[in-house]
């Protein structure tokens, strides 16, 4: 947002210290709330703030986020929320509790019932407080999905909601990058095959991101497949004194990587009786499966490396599970970036698709066989000349319309070809907006 907005307001990042506001230490949480309150008066002096609220990033609790949330909302003269994830606070989720605790999961059917409890009072404190401003001051919501929008607008009865998919890639800077991108840059991509067709998936490796669907679909597609994973573990989610991650382990495992056909008999549980005889030498070596020629990590990238990764991809895969989030930013770069792209059918990218009729392939959760297919029938490529109707242009506009002081913003009409998006800003401006400071 800071590049889409710095040619029309002047504009100010305020980072969050996640050592600080993440921390356990009592200690350390005083020092968090003090980073806060300085923030607080540094924001009191600017025309308009907006806060990218992901609500983790503000604490741990629910009672540190709801209280870090009113300072800076209070400090604020004039303000605007864009949600990157709706806490969902509908009815306990008592049959999914009771389920676990019949099958004795205690601990699972405990923590489902806290992390209910936790988005309700979580979300009613932030919408309360939203309600609360509202009445004093320009207060202004914005969304990544119409239906988020309806939500906060109809349920929780915020005044002004606007809904705009991310968007991170210029047109201009999309055509760029394509023209200069080559597997030199990628010193493991410069080993593969010239003909090879490239499966590329991207984000921090996390059980959420449902990779091994994509390892999965991979043993079904010719080996001219090859299956890039690009990203690593999230710095967050690093333990202490752990070998290796869980989930590169599960993803090792569904490779067949590093295993033997004895290791996979041994993994069933214990079920299968082995009698060894002079052939035992064969269960011994490497899996006929092993998918270690085909499956590259290719670890974490800066935001022009993860670009220009996406330019080399044949088809960009995205199989998520759905954990209830409402945006996600891999799938808009992808697109903007002009690749083919084929997604999981959860909620969040079925929203995201209707602001890009048709350039969305799907493929139901989980379903490794119907995936395969897809990615090995190809698709016609988009014309060049095709543009996407919700970009970076449209989204700047959005936020220079709510950071405005009223009566300032331009006149906005919807693009014809976009109804869903009708909420939203999408015209270029008709007159001179003035300075502005935009806090994030």
């Amino acid at each position: 947002m800071e590049q889409q907005l710095c040619g029309t307001m002047e504009v100010q990042v305020f980072d969050l210290d996640q050592y600080l506001l993440r921390s356990t230490h009592r200690r350390v949480q005083a020092l968090a709330d003090a980073h806060i309150q300085n923030i607080a008066r540094k924001i009191a002096k600017f025309d308009s703030v907006n806060i990218q609220l992901e609500h983790g990033t503000l604490g741990r609790t629910s009672s540190q986020i709801a209280r870090r949330f009113r300072i800076l909302t209070r400090a604020a003269p004039s303000l605007s929320v864009t949600f990157h994830t709706i806490l969902d606070e509908a009815a306990v989720p008592f049959a999914q509790i009771w389920q676990q605790a019949r099958r004795l999961r205690l601990g699972a059917a405990t923590l489902a019932l806290l992390d209910s409890i936790r988005s309700r009072r979580l979300s009613q404190g932030i919408y309360a407080e939203l309600r609360r401003q509202q009445r004093r001051k320009p207060v202004h919501v914005i969304t990544h999905t119409r239906r988020d929008m309806r939500l906060l607008r109809d349920v929780h009865r915020l005044a002004d909601v606007h809904h705009h998919p991310l968007s991170f890639v210029a047109p201009e800077t999309a055509a760029a990058i394509r023209e200069s991108a080559t597997r030199d840059a990628f010193p493991m991509m410069k080993r593969l095959p010239p003909g090879a067709k490239l499966i590329g998936t991207f984000g921090f490796l996390s059980p959420y991101k449902g990779f091994e669907t994509a390892v999965e679909a991979l043993r079904y597609l010719p080996e001219d497949h090859h299956l890039l994973v690009f990203g690593g573990i999230h710095p967050q989610a690093i333990a202490r004194n752990q070998p290796r991650d869980a989930y590169i382990t599960k993803l090792l495992a569904e490779g067949r990587i590093g295993q033997s056909v004895i290791d996979t008999l041994r993994g069933d549980g214990g079920n299968t009786s082995l009698a060894l005889d002079g052939s035992a030498a064969q269960l011994l070596a490497r899996h006929p499966q092993d998918l270690h020629d085909r499956l590259h990590f290719m670890g974490v990238l800066d935001d022009a490396q993860f670009m220009t990764a996406m330019a080399l991809c044949d088809t960009v895969v995205l199989p998520y599970l759905e954990v209830g989030q409402s945006s996600s930013g891999p799938i808009a770069m992808a697109l903007e970036m002009g690749c083919r792209v084929i997604a999981s059918r959860t909620r969040a990218f079925l929203q995201f698709a209707r602001y890009h009729p048709d350039r969305v392939e799907f493929f139901d959760i989980g379903n490794f066989a119907e995936l395969a297919r897809r990615i090995e029938a190809g698709s016609p490529p988009a014309p060049a000349d095709r543009r996407l109707t919700h970009d970076t242009a449209t989204n700047a506009a959005l936020y220079l319309r709510v950071s405005l002081p009223p009566g300032m913003a331009p006149p906005m009409a919807p693009p014809a070809e976009a109804p869903v998006g009708r909420d939203c800003a999408t015209q270029p401006l008709t007159q001179a907006a003035p300075p502005a400071a935009v806090h994030f």
